[in-house]
């Protein structure tokens, strides 16, 4: 996997290099996305392209290219690394400019996409977490590289030997360091709002969602308090590179009953499915 695209060049990714005065590298002044690619298909194009789009325009970056433009830069990389499984890191950065606060006028932005092999969860897996006082940001909602807030949180989380931060702010769940947040109570599935800036609009949130209501089962997006997870009867983890993850232990306490989350393997194997059907070719 050595082949990215740089600003309107293929090059092996040892020689790829940006100007220490890029705006992403001084300020994590950038935005990015992660796409997940099988057999030559992306699963969720036009919900990551329009996400990258608004991101762009929430923290007032031109849009580099167009749809076209970015459909050919993932086809031209899928198809140099002979249609394997990839997950695909897209970065845009307001580009290179003397250091300052103030936004630069007449730069052009970084654009940066590489390739990483990706073996996706095929079993149904089952984690442990610990709460966290969520102490980010509060525009959560932008897909900003300024990630040094999450990684405190996530590596918090692994120190205390567990898989993921489930991050709460004044009593309620936000969202993980990594990932979404799902609980399921009384065969009912709730994740939390997205009325505020304090969680990401993820892609496999959203199509989750979806999944759960096409079976039949109420999915509701709703605050979340955090005592609801600690009564929950399942608690799942979402995101573009692990689809659903179970959490098992929380907080050194057993959620749920007895380990069997029937409802969180129904919606895991009703997703894959989903996915398989749903690789947007280029």
């Amino acid at each position: 996997m050595t082949t990215c695209f740089l600003n309107g060049n293929y090059l092996d990714i040892k020689e790829a290099k940006i100007s220490v005065l890029d705006r992403g590298f001084i300020f994590g002044d950038a935005v990015y996305e992660v796409l997940v690619s099988q057999d030559g298909g992306i699963f969720g194009l036009n919900d990551h392209l329009n996400r990258l789009e608004k991101n762009l325009s929430e923290v007032m970056i031109p849009s580099p290219m167009s749809r076209d433009g970015w459909r050919e830069v993932l086809a031209k990389l899928i198809s140099i690394h002979e249609k394997v499984n990839l997950s695909l890191y897209i970065q845009v950065s307001r580009g290179a400019a003397p250091r300052a606060h103030a936004f630069p006028h007449d730069v052009k932005p970084t654009v940066f996409v590489m390739c990483q092999p990706h073996v996706g969860d095929h079993e149904f897996r089952q984690v442990k977490c610990v709460t966290l006082e969520d102490n980010r940001w509060g525009r959560c909602d932008i897909k900003t590289t300024s990630l040094l807030p999450n990684l405190l949180l996530k590596n918090a989380a692994i120190e205390k030997g567990t898989y993921e931060a489930i991050l709460v702010r004044d009593g309620y769940v936000t969202e993980g360091a990594s990932s979404n947040i799902f609980i399921v109570k009384d065969s009912r599935v709730s994740t939390p709002s997205l009325n505020h800036k304090a969680i990401l609009p993820g892609v496999t949130r959203k199509l989750i969602c979806d999944v759960v209501r096409s079976v039949g089962v109420p999915c509701t997006e709703r605050e979340v308090r955090r005592d609801e997870l600690l009564c929950a009867d399942e608690i799942w983890l979402t995101s573009s590179t692990s689809d659903i993850v179970a959490v098992n232990i929380l907080d050194q306490m057993s959620v749920g009953n007895d380990f069997r989350y029937p409802l969180g393997r129904r919606i895991h194997k009703a997703f894959k499915d989903y996915k398989a059907d749903n690789f947007l070719g280029l």
